[in-house]
């Protein structure tokens, strides 16, 4: 269920310090637990793909934010985020009612490690999301520097019910037929989803996959290895750690901006 239409004549207030007052242009709900935006850019707002901002409203005449990924790409002149709904949690039980027209808070400073400069350039970039971890993803694989840095791109999001598979149109098909992005797509990117609670194609997830060697198998690939394989991580403390000691035994060595690895991970993540 998606709405529209907001309404731009009301003015809105001015945003504390530190902070853009952008107003939400569309709202998409996704599921019961899960929902995303639309909303104005700030021509000074400056990112690059996979990074976050702290993003949240007003509460109290203070403000109430938390780690989001934009889910847009740096090109896009508006900005997008994809966030769960945790009925008692201090931001999301709120933020899941805006509606076009409302005013949110957009930190002024972009930060995050899921960016191409932490890896090594070449070779396979796997990227692993569960949940919401997708967001920083579809930023990257709307990114064209993604593409030329690597060699082929895979991007395994697992979820619990089908429904809940954010983008599943735009990753399949859409963006093969992007007026821009469509060569490159087709030619590098593969998507694989996973369902684990529904009847679905793949019912496994990202662990069990890496475990049995059915991942890199499918895909006709030789096993996971640092030496042509790149991987960022972005989803649950538990698929974060489990996937993290997987790679790292098998010799992959985390990436920082000033030294470039073979793996990644987000450990921005909102939960509340």
């Amino acid at each position: 269920m998606s709405t529209a239409d907001p309404d731009l004549a009301t003015p809105l207030p001015p945003a504390p310090p530190g902070f853009f007052m952008e107003r939400v242009l569309t709202v998409h709900h996704w599921t019961d637990r899960l929902f995303s935006f639309t909303c104005t850019r700030d021509t000074h707002f400056r990112f690059g793909a996979g990074q976050f901002a702290m993003i949240g409203l007003v509460v109290e005449g203070k403000p109430l934010v938390r780690a989001y990924s934009m889910v847009s790409p740096p090109w896009d002149e508006h900005l997008e985020f994809l966030s769960i709904k945790v009925q008692h949690g201090p931001l999301t039980s709120r933020l899941q009612h805006i509606r076009p027209g409302d005013g949110v808070l957009i930190g002024r400073k972009a930060t995050g490690t899921l960016v191409n400069d932490n890896l090594l350039p070449g070779g396979v970039l796997w990227l692993f999301a569960t949940g919401t971890g997708l967001a920083p993803f579809m930023s990257l694989v709307r990114e064209p520097e993604t593409y030329d840095r690597f060699d082929r791109i895979i991007l395994v999001h697992t979820v619990r019910q089908q429904a809940e598979l954010a983008y599943r149109d735009l990753l399949s098909a859409g963006l093969a037929e992007h007026e821009l992005l469509g060569e490159m797509a087709r030619e590098k990117l593969t998507y694989l989803p996973s369902v684990t609670r529904e009847p679905f194609a793949t019912n496994e997830r990202i662990t069990a996959m890496i475990e049995s060697g059915s991942l890199t198998a499918r895909f006709g690939l030789p096993p996971l290895s640092p030496e042509r394989d790149r991987a960022m991580l972005c989803g649950s403390e538990a698929m974060n750690s489990d996937v993290r000691a997987l790679l790292e035994a098998r010799g992959f060595v985390e990436g920082s901006n000033n030294d470039p690895g073979s793996y990644v991970v987000e450990k921005a993540f909102v939960t509340k």
